[in-house]
């Protein structure tokens, strides 16, 4: 088991992980070249989940509505156990994940975050500040200009 990273690096490439696009995390999983001999603990399936949200961020919890989700749970050869949890049908990136998720926790861990996480990180801060400064370019500025009857 790798001790180099945290149960909040885990969370962090979880998120990474299903938050990427398909499209883009296949290919760099494909060009990583690594493909693990393992067994489903839970081959991957459709469901549903119920997202809650909250007023104000504090206010009392709330249904917002559902959203369809994919899971899938397997352990490599070594017993390690990796888990994928991605939003929409797509079960093959779901797989992916969790083979990722599982090899992190091995001595493949700095090569797999080089070659995939790394690369999709990157795409995500591009994301984030290229939607930053789409808001931006819409932002109004107010002023208030003195009347002189005071």
């Amino acid at each position: 088991m790798n001790t180099n990273f945290s149960a909040e690096d885990r969370k962090g490439w979880m998120s990474l992980l299903a938050s990427s696009e398909e499209a883009r995390l296949t290919e760099l999983w494909q060009d990583y070249g690594l493909d693990p001999d393992f067994e489903f603990l839970r081959a991957p399936e459709v469901g549903g989940i119920m997202i809650r949200g909250r007023m104000g961020g504090t206010g009392a919890p709330f249904n917002a509505g559902e959203m369809t989700v994919t899971r899938c749970a397997l352990s490599l050869s070594d017993g390690t156990v990796g888990h994928g949890y991605v939003q929409g049908r797509c079960k093959a990136k779901a797989e992916i994940a969790a083979k990722i998720d599982a090899l992190m926790q091995t001595g493949a861990a700095e090569a797999l975050n080089e070659a995939v996480l790394v690369p999709l990180a990157k795409a995500r801060q591009a994301q984030k500040t290229a939607r930053a400064s789409k808001a931006a370019a819409t932002k109004v500025e107010f002023f208030t200009m003195v009347r002189g009857e005071d």
